[in-house]
């Protein structure tokens, strides 16, 4: 694994870390990867396609006002345009004018978040360091893609040590998680066409209803029972029944569920802040990953950088031109006073304009499934 560089405490200093990191780019490891054999995929029997593509949710796009009419006045003189402006005496000041907002989501966003895919897909969101929006970016992802596509998406929290994703996405209409699930995974697998209502029992729903979740427990011997033929058996009946899964992860990338999750996703969702902290712990994961074989994913991957404060800080540019040339893309969206208390999320709560780059952050992570 790549030694880090020291941090620099000198935002000045043309050597600092960030711009050393720029340098680096893709392809650290140097050579050909060799990727590790995922965990063996149990055999079930097969059970009907989820049924027809979901229909089509229509939004109408308003069209942008037309400014009030500018009065006719003297086109002024090559010797006044070098002057600076001053105001007019005797005149109120003008008001100015609001710049334009995107706050309604595209209609090309909309239309590669719906398109076909084929198959089941598997995203993935990790960080091993907390605080960085993985919930947050698992909600609010699974809410765009559950909305744009009318349903057929699935939130799994899949933290091992009493996840909060349950508690921050979905009405609390019963209190069975996953352990109650891996309970009862015998009878559910063996449900046949009733699989989808036999597995709704112990699902939770966004409080839009636009995505289903499968809620984390608080009890932390429930690791010991979540290994590797276990999550894969979990996947298997959530892809059978739901086009897009995604899954929170939790935070040790050396736990035999992490490395299951990772061997068995379609996509990788790097999930960070502006700052320094988060960056580094998803730069390392990156080279972590990259040196177990997983370059092909990392190349792949999509990174998510979410504001937590009002401003975006001085290290976002520098952070968004690395993960730019580290994964696939790079998307950035933006703070919302909504989320700031860290209760429930509502995806219809947020601001518009907020939506909107969800709704354009989602259609990044779907693009190339």
């Amino acid at each position: 694994m790549n030694t880090p560089e020291p941090w620099s405490n000198d935002r000045n200093n043309d050597s600092s870390r960030w711009q050393k990191l720029l340098g680096r780019g893709r392809g650290r490891a140097g050579g050909a990867q060799q990727t590790p054999t995922p965990p063996p995929r149990e055999s079930y029997p097969p059970s009907p396609p989820v049924g027809p593509p979901p229909g089509q949710a229509h939004y109408s796009v308003p069209t942008a006002g037309r400014r009030p009419p500018i009065a006719t006045q003297t086109p002024p003189s090559a010797a006044q345009l070098t002057q600076p402006m001053r105001p007019q005496q005797g005149l109120p000041p003008q008001p100015r004018q609001p710049q334009p907002q995107h706050t309604e989501p595209s209609p090309v966003a909309l239309q590669r978040l719906r398109r076909d895919l084929g198959r089941s897909r598997v995203i993935a969101f990790i960080n091993p360091k907390g605080g960085v929006h993985k919930t947050t970016a698992t909600v609010l992802s699974a809410a765009a893609m559950g909305t744009a596509r009318s349903g057929g998406v699935i939130a799994w929290d899949d933290n091992e040590l009493r996840g909060t994703l349950g508690l921050r996405a979905g009405s609390a209409r019963h209190g069975r998680t996953i352990r109650h699930l891996v309970e009862h995974l015998d009878q559910v697998e063996a449900a046949g066409v009733h699989l989808p209502e036999h597995l709704d029992e112990f699902l939770r729903h966004s409080s839009d209803g636009s995505f289903d979740v499968l809620a984390g427990d608080e009890d932390p011997k429930l690791q010991r029972r979540l290994d590797p033929t276990t999550v894969l058996r979990v996947l298997d009946i959530l892809t059978r029944t739901h086009n897009i899964v995604c899954i929170d992860t939790g935070n040790n990338v050396e736990s035999p569920n992490w490395r299951t999750v990772v061997s068995s996703v379609d996509r990788l969702v790097v999930t960070t802040v502006p700052r320094e902290d988060a960056a580094f712990s998803a730069d390392w994961m990156l080279d972590h990953l990259e040196e177990g074989g997983y370059g092909n994913l990392v190349k792949n991957a999509v990174t998510l950088l979410s504001m937590p404060t009002p401003n975006p800080g001085p290290l976002l540019h520098d952070l968004q031109r690395h993960f730019s040339q580290r994964t696939r893309a790079c998307a950035v969206v933006p703070y919302d006073p909504s989320l700031e208390p860290g209760a429930k999320i509502e995806f219809s709560a947020l601001r518009p304009e907020t939506r909107a780059a969800w709704f354009e952050a989602a259609a990044t992570i779907v693009d190339g499934l």
